[in-house]
């Protein structure tokens, strides 16, 4: 991945992997293609599918792509927050993330960045006005529902979407998050991310996106991860 010169309006485009190898290859070719100014990095959970190795084989010679395979434990979170963190360090003006599996329509990408000028936060939204889910069952529609109104109540957040891994954030947003020393690493994370940005005031906006149920491959969701997700709200709350 080249370094962006000095005063560089590029971006970053982040997309954390867990056996996406069905789709990493459509995806990034689609990123590079709708977003030609902007870097692509795969950061990746140590996939057994051997994400990385397909996705490097196919792009490794564009040098507006690169990857990174991370070791350990699998943590949806701390993958983000690396590239949270290289963003920073190689000067990128923003950060755009997305899910691997078409849920997240990659041609949305740019109207993220042209709203990520005005705004520190840009979250991809599905239930502010004119955002839908497709082809998600009933009961996944409530869950999602409830769930996103059960962190508002508890934390207070004044977004219709916090649990919405599509976004944007300004290279002062990405720092401001370093510094809070975010905890979460599961889902939970993107609602701290929000949390932690609307206490240290900085402008979020939401966007309206249609969210469409993954293209191919399995869900992530562990029951860790949905215990982690229950119980942080209130330790936000209380400040812990």
């Amino acid at each position: 991945m080249r370094k962006p010169t000095d005063g560089t309006d590029r971006t970053l485009i982040v997309v954390p992997t867990y056996n996406e190898r069905e789709n990493v290859g459509a995806l990034v070719v689609q990123l590079l293609q709708i977003a030609p100014e902007s870097d692509v990095l795969i950061i990746d959970d140590n996939s057994p599918d051997d994400t990385v190795a397909f996705a490097q084989k196919l792009f490794g010679a564009d040098q507006r792509f690169s990857a990174l395979a991370r070791t350990g434990s699998r943590s949806y979170g701390r993958s983000l927050l690396d590239g949270y963190h290289i963003a920073v360090e190689r000067g990128y003006a923003r950060l755009v993330q997305l899910d691997a599996d078409f849920s997240h329509d990659p041609k949305m990408v740019p109207v993220l960045i042209n709203a990520s000028r005005e705004a520190d936060v840009v979250i991809g939204s599905r239930y502010c006005r004119r955002g839908r889910v497709v082809n998600w069952p009933w009961h996944r529609r409530l869950l999602s529902r409830f769930a996103n109104q059960y962190v508002s109540r508890i934390t207070g957040l004044e977004v219709s979407d916090s649990t919405s891994g599509f976004r944007s954030y300004t290279r002062r947003a990405l720092q401001c998050l370093i510094d809070t020393r975010i905890t979460s690493e599961g889902y939970a994370f993107l609602v701290e991310t929000v949390f932690r940005a609307q206490r240290e005031g900085l402008r979020i906006i939401e966007i309206p996106i249609t969210f469409i149920d993954r293209r191919a491959g399995q869900s992530k969701m562990s029951g860790k991860v949905i215990f982690e997700s229950v119980l942080k709200p209130w330790r936000l709350r209380f400040g812990r």
